[in-house]
């Protein structure tokens, strides 16, 4: 198993683990605790739950090699991924809101204390994973480590609004101020409000890749560069690069004098090819074609 498949296991497995522990934990404390925000976001960590085992299930098809039917390799299915755990959120978002504002035509409980210490060590333990599966995705450039850590970067904002709304409702009880009581219904709105930019910002990164936009402008200038410090290379005519999952494909298209042998321009090609994937190590093709150049007629 190489270096990559491996770890994308052990922090998706870390990630169902830990999940399971603060979704049993906040959903049985929130429940009998009355607190619909600690109750929302253990809803939530449920949908974590489901969203790593997904993501075990994939990776390995991710990591395979191309294939006569896959000559691109198997990247989008870590994108695919993504995109699940995205419409799993959405939804999610959408049942926290309902219960939500159910609540508010309801008479309102005060949550026990027992749910504000739930809260303050799930944010706890989401800071650290949320921490650890980001840099081990960005050292990887794995798409379906990142779907993990944007799960937990959700829960770190939600743990912190069902904290304070968990605390409100305690201050309203004690202090016997009526509105307060609400400040766990109203928490629990906001958690929704969090879940659903997550889940945007993952849709929107999923249906990009699929769609096969270009990538930034940035790169793509990074690649130009590159390409021209060759000499031979008369002129740019187009240059395109599009993500495949974890690994990008570029298609270039350059002109060099028109008459070089077939040879001398294949030559050419395959070294801008090399150091191209030399300075990008996320790049795993290069689409070279070659277009005669004719210098202009004084």
């Amino acid at each position: 198993m190489g270096t990559r498949e491996a770890l994308a296991k052990k922090i998706a497995w870390i990630s169902v683990i830990s999940n399971i522990i603060l979704t049993l934990g906040k959903i049985i404390i929130g429940w009998y605790g009355n607190s619909d925000a600690v109750f929302a976001d253990g809803i939530h960590s449920a949908a974590d739950v489901f969203a790593s085992v997904i993501v075990l299930l994939v990776i390995k098809i991710a990591n395979k090699p191309a294939d006569k039917e896959h000559p691109y390799g198997h990247g989008k299915a870590e994108v695919i991924v993504s995109g699940i755990v995205g419409i799993l959120l959405f939804l999610v978002s959408l049942y926290v809101v309902y219960e939500g504002l159910i609540g508010f035509f309801q008479r309102p409980e005060s949550p026990s204390i027992l749910a504000m210490w739930v809260a303050i060590f799930s944010y706890a333990a989401k800071v650290f994973l949320y921490r650890s599966s980001l840099k081990v995705a960005q050292q990887n450039n794995s798409k379906a480590i990142e779907a993990i850590a944007f799960d937990h970067k959700a829960d770190i904002a939600a743990s912190i609004a069902a904290g304070i709304g968990v605390i409100l409702s305690i201050i309203g009880r004690q202090l016997d101020i009526h509105i307060l009581l609400y400040g766990d219904k109203a928490a629990s709105i906001f958690v929704a409000y969090l879940i659903f930019k997550i889940a945007k910002e993952m849709l929107t990164e999923a249906f990009d890749i699929l769609l096969e936009r270009n990538i930034n402008t940035e790169t793509i200038q990074e690649y130009i560069a590159v390409i021209s410090e060759f000499p031979e290379v008369r002129r740019i005519d187009r240059i395109r690069a599009r993500e495949h999952g974890h690994y990008i494909l570029v298609d270039l298209r350059i002109a060099i004098d028109h008459f070089k042998t077939i040879k001398q321009g294949h030559d050419l090609a395959r070294t801008i090819k090399r150091k191209l994937m030399d300075q990008h190590d996320n790049i795993r093709e290069v689409l070279i074609h070659l277009n005669p150049y004719f210098p202009e007629e004084k």
